[in-house]
């Protein structure tokens, strides 16, 4: 019998299954005595409210798992858990119906000017001029992230005869076709939507995605939704945008400041705001109840979790295991080099390792390449249903020797490769080749590769531009392309600003600048 720790409000009848299976149920909801409350607690269950932080984990050192009630882990230092060796586990799909719905409530409700118009009935106006409303037929819906949200929304909203449009750079363009949506650049789809609704997950990437720039190129008519998370949208630049006629308005579901009564927003009336209710239905909670007592009874089993965000490599070949944290790191790599999927993504794994079973090691780079982008956690277990969802396909090929390497792995696909290895007894890991250049540099978080003329002068430029803008490198390796050209891998200390790349890419002698995250 495990003692399992609750720490906010679950539906009942997943804790009863958990009561059933013979173990115990302690439901504390007092946040504030966490740290005691976790001392001694096999299992730990929560939602949205609960920082699972270093410190709580430390504390609880008897864990074994912790289970989300729900999708997002924002609240979670999944890091610090796996370092422990504590599952983490979520219901990446119990909300999700809910959320599809909830952004077509908003959306419908935005559309007609419903809340506003009640308010002034109930407030004894009765105003049918002041709130004409428009009609969804015809319109553009422009979906920014076409991930199992999206999708949902993208079927309810064709049933209003709406035209629909999509941004999503990890699918490809027959997947899209699949689903009736048709794919643009960002920029283009806000050009051309009369309603924008959001469904990516919140990372650097895609903190204030939605902000001004695109404000300014958007119609009149633009309202936007968001019931993904908050931030995404910049929230005052929202407010600025609507409050000086740039766009019509917008249905606000979730904000950067949780829980909150003040926000610019809240003083306009085009403006319609739910307190986070996107997964707050009986039917969503009661998915989230059950799903996550079945994974945290499982994972106290030992027995295999499809929803496990963090599994760990132990079952991985002993020879494999050190190749995965390179895997996943290429992934990521390759995702921002080849700037969304391709068609084929192909892992190529040769020398020594070529004689095992790679799965594993496949898994590792697609558990990189959508970890940034997709609206769920990637784990090893979703990773591949991911590439299936979004029409991507995978290759596995082998190769007994490794020109220069004992073992390589080699990320290609869409006209680009990136290629790396492991060195020392410690594995240090090596970026050793991308776009069939050769390099010598260990992966970063920012790098740049930089094509240019061969001539005298170009690295000084490149080191005074980084230089003047207070960014110092890292790293950096010179190599020759073709006759009269050379290529530059280099890995700044931090991000490197747009008007910073623009002006490298504007420099004498620099023919091109490509931004690699990772």
């Amino acid at each position: 019998m495990a003692r399992i720790l609750v720490t906010e409000e679950i539906a009942e009848g997943g804790l009863d299954r958990l009561r059933a299976a013979g173990h115990e149920v302690d439901v504390q909801l007092d946040l504030s005595q966490l740290l005691t409350h976790v001392v001694g607690a096999h299992a730990l269950i929560i939602r949205s409210a609960t920082q699972v932080t270093a410190e709580v984990l430390e504390a609880g050192s008897d864990l074994v798992v912790v289970g989300r009630a729900g999708i997002g882990l924002d609240n979670v230092d999944v890091d610090a858990a796996t370092r422990q060796g504590v599952m983490v586990v979520n219901a990446p799909q119990s909300n999700i119906i809910s959320a599809a719905e909830h952004t077509m409530a908003l959306l419908l409700a935005q559309a007609r000017n419903v809340p506003q118009a009640h308010s002034a009935l109930t407030a004894g106006r009765w105003e049918r001029a002041r709130w004409e409303g428009v009609e969804l037929a015809d319109k553009t819906l422009g979906i920014v992230g076409l991930g199992r949200i999206g999708k949902l929304v993208a079927d309810r909203a064709r049933a209003f005869s709406m035209r629909l449009v999509a941004y999503d750079p990890f699918v490809s363009a027959d997947r899209a076709r699949q689903m009736g949506v048709e794919l643009l650049p960002l920029d283009q789809l806000v050009a051309e939507s009369d309603f924008l609704t959001v469904h990516l997950p919140k990372n650097k990437e895609t903190t204030g995605l939605i902000g001004r720039d695109l404000f300014m190129k958007a119609k009149p008519s633009l309202r936007v939704i968001n019931v993904a998370r908050g931030g995404i949208v910049d929230e005052q630049a929202l407010a600025d945008a609507i409050r000086e006629g740039i766009i019509a308005g917008a249905a606000l579901d979730v904000f950067v400041k949780e829980p909150t009564t003040e926000s610019p927003l809240f003083e306009l009336d085009s403006v319609i705001v739910t307190p986070h209710l996107g997964a707050s239905t009986r039917e969503a909670q009661d998915k989230a109840g059950d799903t996550i007592a079945d994974m945290v009874q499982l994972a106290l089993a030992g027995d295999f979790v499809p929803f496990a965000v963090n599994v760990d490599a132990a079952e991985a070949n002993e020879t494999l295991k050190p190749f995965l944290p390179l895997a996943e790191r290429l992934g990521r790599l390759f995702a921002s080099l080849s700037g969304g999927a391709p068609q084929t993504l192909e892992v190529c794994c040769d020398g020594d390792i070529a004689g095992y079973d790679t799965r594993i090691v496949t898994l590792a780079v697609l558990k990189g390449f959508f970890g940034l982008a997709s609206d769920e956690p990637v784990t090893f277990v979703n990773a591949p249903q991911l590439a299936k969802d979004k029409g991507l396909e995978v290759r596995e090929v082998h190769c007994a020797t490794a020109a220069d390497f004992v073992n390589l792995i080699t990320v290609r696909g869409g006209g680009h490769s990136i290629a790396g290895t492991t060195v020392g007894k410690r594995g240090e890991q090596r970026i050793v080749g991308i776009d069939e250049h050769a390099f010598d540099v260990p992966p970063a978080a920012n790098m740049l590769m930089v094509r240019n003329d061969d001539r005298p002068g170009v690295i000084g430029t490149v080191g005074t531009l980084l230089g003047n803008a207070g960014i110092n490198i890292d790293d950096m390796d010179v190599g020759r392309a073709a006759e009269g050209t050379a290529v530059m891998l280099i890995a700044p200390t931090a991000p490197v600003p747009a008007d910073v790349l623009d002006a490298l890419r504007r420099a004498p002698g620099i023919t091109s600048v490509t931004s690699i995250t990772g």
